[in-house]
């Protein structure tokens, strides 16, 4: 069995895609894309990056002044590792994170048991899609916000050459317990990639 994440939160089949893995697979998030959510999102409280990679996202976060939890999966040199998120019963003021690939399914339930203010996770936009996730999420419990990034987002594997733009489009999904219910479609002003570069801090 291949111990990385499915769809909808359990393990997944070996043939799938293995994106989670230590290699080559794994692509941090630019500093750049946190940036944009914490300048424009206020968090109260401590913090948890529960799929942290190699703490490209909670170097950022930990800039704020906030005590910040960082754990992953699997050993890429940051945080607590060995760490499944998916079986966690630990509470956080916040949590936010970039989801495995396949597993962003299941972090939102999981990720709105657990937190007690804010959840936000960096998804594709197409995540808005999905007559599975109309049923089982946004009919039920829809983000409080969705902000939608101006510019395109490039993820590139620790270490490559950084270079291009990339083709697909990504949101902050942002539930807030505080917030009315419904959901509110915002936009990132453009420059945050110009202002804090491309590299993962």
């Amino acid at each position: 069995m291949d111990k990385t994440y499915n769809i909808n939160g359990g393990y997944k089949p070996t043939l799938k895609r293995n994106a989670d893995l230590d290699g080559p697979d794994f692509f941090p998030t630019p500093a750049w894309a946190t940036y944009a959510l914490i300048e424009n999102e206020e968090f109260k409280g401590d913090m948890w990056e529960c799929a942290c990679g190699n703490g490209a996202m909670s170097k950022v976060l930990e800039r704020t002044g906030a005590k910040v939890r960082s754990s992953d999966l699997y050993d890429r040199g940051y945080g607590d590792f060995g760490v499944d998120f998916l079986e966690e019963k630990y509470i956080s003021n916040n949590i936010i994170t970039n989801p495995p690939y396949n597993s962003a399914e299941g972090f939102v339930r999981k990720g709105l048991e657990l937190s007690r203010n804010k959840f936000s996770l960096l998804l594709r936009l197409a995540f808005l899609e999905g007559i599975n996730r109309q049923k089982t999420i946004f009919s039920k419990q829809p983000p409080s916000r969705v902000w939608v990034f101006s510019e395109r987002i490039t993820f590139y594997p620790e270490g490559a050459e950084i270079k291009g733009s990339g083709t697909t489009a990504y949101a902050w999904f942002v539930w807030d317990k505080d917030a009315p219910a419904g959901t509110e479609l915002k936009w990132f002003e453009p420059g945050y990639k110009e202002k804090y570069g491309q590299n993962q801090l």
